[in-house]
């Protein structure tokens, strides 16, 4: 399914959300995780850039390391995955079920629009 360009703009623009909000959502739960400021601080900023660095080499588009699309799916459901955990550890279930879905719909959709143009590219 090929979306229009506008709403792939759209979509495209909410992975960014919701990849900003895992990233958010480590250090939030890094946050919490201790009572010891020196561990608060440690995870808050250790947590998210160990997703952002992960996510970076194998499942951003210019990703460091190519990996198979599993791999690469792989890769996203781990780090959302995380991020659901925290953000039902910090927020309870309706939050995360809520943030699941948005994630799982806006994949789904990114994925069958780049199938799409992959298989039958415009021209101009």
């Amino acid at each position: 399914m090929r979306l229009p360009a506008p709403v792939r703009a759209v979509n495209e623009l909410l992975a960014f959300f919701v990849e900003v909000v895992a990233i958010a959502e480590f250090a939030r739960w890094g946050w919490n995780a201790s009572e010891n400021t020196v561990l608060r601080v440690a995870f808050a900023v250790g947590l998210p850039v160990v997703a952002a660095v992960v996510w970076g080499m194998f499942a951003s588009p210019k990703a460091r390391f190519t990996l198979p699309a599993a791999g690469v799916a792989g890769v996203k459901v781990l780090v959302f995955a995380c991020a659901v955990a925290a953000l039902s550890d910090l927020g309870g279930a309706w939050p995360a079920l809520s943030y699941a879905a948005v994630v799982v719909v806006n994949t789904a959709l990114l994925a069958m629009d780049r199938r799409a143009r992959a298989r039958a590219p415009r021209a101009g």
